[in-house]
């Protein structure tokens, strides 16, 4: 049966229309993905290199590990401590594979916090380490708070040394209680005090992990330390950038060792937005910078 030419046509006019329309909607959508921002730059740790419980052994000699964000495991002549470790259970988006598992350490002579953040006292991995690390060390409220969660732990007060194996560690300033700048009713007040930094003695050098701080005058008026664990980030409650370039040209020929970088997926954050790339046109001596790997060993030397 033949179709009326009117009917046709009609078919044919509403055809046309249905093309359009999903020409214009496909036109569309793309139009929208194409104004999806894109993700903002942020620079990334390289690959991690991890290790296992060989790097525990005695030696004769100091060797430093990144953990990734401000953590470090130092393993001096057999003496095995970690700075501020973070293997798990932090409530941002970590974007590096950690270099060890709790569950792969074999042993500690000590586990050191710098302060109470939970990117620096992370207390799952303080809880995951406890069989195997004999003491745990930090302020005197750290410290506190670790004896809370049943953690062999031990405070100190700003200047005061203590031994740990063949290493002798001491307590430097920090000021990072950011907290206060942000008073909540009934919360507690925080002091100077409550954060720390660490000078670390080991046979074969000394090693400064300042901990999380804004610049102090004395900083800028120690005795050259053979490396330092290098926070570089642009924040106004960390050293700041032009802060971090200030202690870096005090001591021109330390060994830079970045931390605080490359580790969190957090691209509106300035505290994990270093970019070392940006601190080598700053620095005195920038073969010093030290871009380590998560895992990868560092031999610590004194200055000649």
């Amino acid at each position: 049966m033949k179709r009326p030419k009117t009917l046709t046509l009609i078919l044919l006019a509403i055809l046309v229309s249905a093309i359009n329309v999903q020409a214009q909607s496909s036109s569309g959508t793309q139009s929208v993905e194409a104004k999806k921002p894109e993700k903002k730059y942020q620079a990334k740790a390289p690959p991690t290199q991890p290790f296992d419980a060989r790097a525990f052994a005695a030696s004769k000699k100091t060797t430093l590990r990144w953990l990734g964000l401000a953590g470090f495991f130092i393993n001096s002549r057999g003496t095995n401590m970690m700075i501020d470790p973070l293997f798990r259970g932090y409530d941002m988006p970590v974007m590096i594979e950690m270099p060890i598992t709790a569950k792969d350490v074999p042993k500690l002579d000590a586990i050191l916090v710098t302060h109470s953040d939970n990117d620096h006292y992370s207390i799952p991995t303080c809880r995951d380490l406890a069989s195997v690390c004999k003491a745990y060390h930090s302020t005197q409220y750290v410290a506190s708070l670790m004896k809370n969660e049943g953690l062999t732990s031990f405070g100190h007060e700003i200047g005061e040394v203590f031994k740990v194996g063949n290493v002798s560690v001491k307590l430097t300033p920090a000021d990072h209680d950011w907290q206060n700048s942000f008073p909540q009713p009934g919360a507690r007040r925080f002091d100077k005090k409550d954060c720390t930094g660490f000078w670390i003695e080991t046979p074969d050098g000394t090693i400064w992990a300042p901990g999380d701080s804004r610049l102090m005058p004395e900083h800028l008026t120690m005795k050259a330390p053979d490396a330092i664990l290098f926070d570089f980030s642009d924040n106004e409650f960390h050293f700041g950038l032009k802060g971090a370039v200030k202690i870096a040209n005090a001591y021109p020929n330390t060994s830079l060792l970045l931390i605080h970088w490359g580790s969190v997926d957090a691209p509106d954050f300035s505290p994990f937005n270093g970019d070392p790339k940006q601190l080598e046109a700053l620095v005195v001596n920038p073969k010093r910078i030290k871009v380590l790997a998560p895992g990868q060993p560092f031999t610590l030397q004194r200055l000649k």
